[in-house]
């Protein structure tokens, strides 16, 4: 492995899935920075786009991404998960270029993953509440994909709060 921009470039294999209206679905491996900021920025993800360098590490560190370019190589969206391989796969995040909303890229990106990792017994997401601003228009998306919330599972979902202290170095 060599440093390579943003990451360390990754051995991955070049599965590039041509779809018929002009984009095209690949694994990525290695991420140039100005790239992704430019695609985190574009949905107000503050939370990613403030550090650059530990976005692209992030990215690097997924079990995969996938990205939909158009035909020039132009990025119109990201999906990236977490997961065993085995059990579960997370799906950590779906990005798409807001100008891109509403043409399928999204759909596209989450079939890709759902049959990528059909074999796990857990395929799980969060995404913001249904009362929020972007809410909404986020669950319809999923359910028209055939997901269900954590409660028609009968499963239930638990996390830390976002901000809290990084207590990693710190002995117990």
């Amino acid at each position: 492995m060599r440093e390579v921009g943003c990451g360390v470039e990754l051995t991955t294999r070049s599965d590039t899935v041509a779809l018929g209206i002009g984009m095209f679905i690949a694994e990525e491996g290695v991420f140039d920075p100005a790239e992704m900021l430019n695609l985190y920025d574009s949905v107000g993800w503050e939370g990613y786009t403030s550090d650059v360098d530990k976005l692209c590490r992030g990215l690097a560190n997924s079990h995969l991404v996938i990205t939909a370019r158009d035909g020039s190589g132009t990025l119109l969206g990201l999906a990236r998960t977490i997961s065993d391989d085995e059990h579960i796969c997370y799906v950590q995040d779906v990005v798409v270029n807001p100008a891109n909303h509403r043409q399928g890229v999204g759909r596209a990106l989450v079939e890709h993953l759902m049959r990528r990792y059909s074999h796990c017994r857990f395929f799980l997401l969060s995404t913001d509440h249904e009362s929020s601003p972007e809410g909404k228009r986020n669950h319809a998306f999923y359910r028209s994909l055939g997901f269900l919330s954590y409660e028609e599972k009968e499963i239930a979902g638990f996390g830390l709060p976002r901000n809290r202290t990084d207590l990693r170095g710190m002995t117990p």
